[in-house]
């Protein structure tokens, strides 16, 4: 008997940990779960948590012992960089099973934890001509989708300023990409040149050990001004990949 019930406590103690997930807070991040403003990400916790997803903040350095417990880590819009220990405690997590999800508000500071995923970024954030909301071409429907639980029953999502983002190994994988006339103004001079332009992935998926990841060049997607729609959908079906 007692054996029975040591391994429901821990089947228990395991499915608790598979549903809670961190939202990193300790990397200057402006944007959070617990502000209901038109930019913050209260939103979305309520949709992780709608979900049956708990929701969390880590406000320390990542290290084993901060991640423990969780199945899931947020880093949604970083302004300064991760620590090397920090960037191998991750990988741990996601090597044992873990999930991480990375949007991008500036690229540079999430480089060293994108370099462990073998992700690469562009220089410059997108301008595209197809799909243009608003007629600002930073701001754009992506419908170059691949097949992948988080885009299951989406035909587009909106991007409000997007960082390319691309797979260096085969370890993951473009998911969604612009259209071939999207460009990034590389010299800065306002004019498009062929070796601007290009299809350029926006999303990638991949795997590290026992985990998966999710990267997304753009932060504003599931921002609380932006989450209707296909936005919306495309956030609960993250809901549902984390779970």
């Amino acid at each position: 008997m007692s054996i029975l019930v040591l391994a429901c406590l821990v089947f228990a103690s395991n499915g608790e940990a598979a549903q809670k997930v961190l939202f990193d807070n300790a990397h200057g991040e402006r944007f959070q779960i617990g502000d209901k403003g038109p930019l913050q990400l209260s939103g979305l916790a309520e949709v992780f948590q709608g979900a049956g997803l708990q929701t969390a903040v880590i406000d320390q350095p990542f290290t084993d012992a901060t991640l423990s417990g969780a199945g899931a880590l947020v880093i949604s819009g970083a302004f300064t960089p991760l620590l090397p220990s920090e960037v191998e405690a991750v990988a741990r997590f996601l090597q044992n099973g873990g999930k991480l999800v990375v949007m991008l508000h500036i690229a540079p500071p999430l480089r060293s934890i994108l370099d462990r995923l073998d992700v690469a970024y562009t220089n410059g954030v997108i301008l595209e001509h197809e799909n243009v909301i608003d007629g600002d071409p930073l701001k754009f429907k992506v419908n170059r989708l691949e097949a992948h639980p988080v885009l299951t029953g989406l035909s587009d999502f909106s991007l409000y300023g997007v960082w390319g983002v691309i797979n260096r190994t085969e370890s993951a994988r473009v998911i969604a990409s612009t259209g071939p006339s999207a460009w990034i103004d590389l010299n800065q001079d306002k004019v498009q040149t062929k070796d601007e332009t290009a299809s350029i992935g926006v999303a990638v998926a991949g795997d590290l050990g026992k985990g998966s990841f999710l990267v997304f060049g753009d932060d504003a997607i599931f921002q609380n001004k932006f989450l209707e729609g296909n936005n919306k959908t495309l956030a609960a079906n993250l809901a549902a990949w984390l779970k």
